[in-house]
């Protein structure tokens, strides 16, 4: 399994579901190297961060994340949202065939965020944390992480 996130909410999000994976061989993939303190002893990833405002880190990011799923090759990929870890879901869906699990941040309560609304094409489970956002064809709501 491979567990993604960007940094700040995104990985405080991360850093709480991760009890969830216990049992599981799981990697773990961010922004920040001082993260990998939140993860001793398991294997463990950074990508450059990224946003649509910032196109031209694109093709570095893309490399990176390729160079991760092409290391770890996980069977299920899940993220507590951002840009890069749609991307990262997307490569995995599209490359590896790999189950994705989408959790959209819980900061989103007014509307799904631009990545969490794409995330519904690759996403086998795609999640909100808020039961308003939930609808018959997706999201759905299994609880908040935080």
């Amino acid at each position: 399994m491979l567990a993604i996130a960007s940094g700040g909410g995104h990985w405080i999000e991360m850093r709480r579901i991760m009890p969830a994976f216990e049992g599981f061989d799981v990697a773990y993939a961010t922004v920040l190297e001082t993260s990998r303190a939140d993860v001793p002893g398991m294997r463990f990833h950074t990508f450059p961060d990224f946003s649509r405002f910032a196109l031209g880190s694109l093709p570095l990011l893309t490399l990176r994340l390729l160079k991760i799923l092409w290391s770890e090759r996980p069977a299920v990929v899940v993220t507590t949202g951002s840009a890069p870890a749609l991307l990262c879901m997307a490569l995995a869906k599209l490359l590896l065939r790999s189950k994705t699990i989408w959790i959209d941040s819980i900061a989103n309560c007014d509307r799904l965020s631009s990545s969490g609304s794409a995330a519904r094409w690759f996403a086998d489970e795609w999640l909100t944390q808020w039961p308003h956002l939930a609808g018959p064809k997706g999201p759905q709501h299994w609880g908040a992480v935080l």
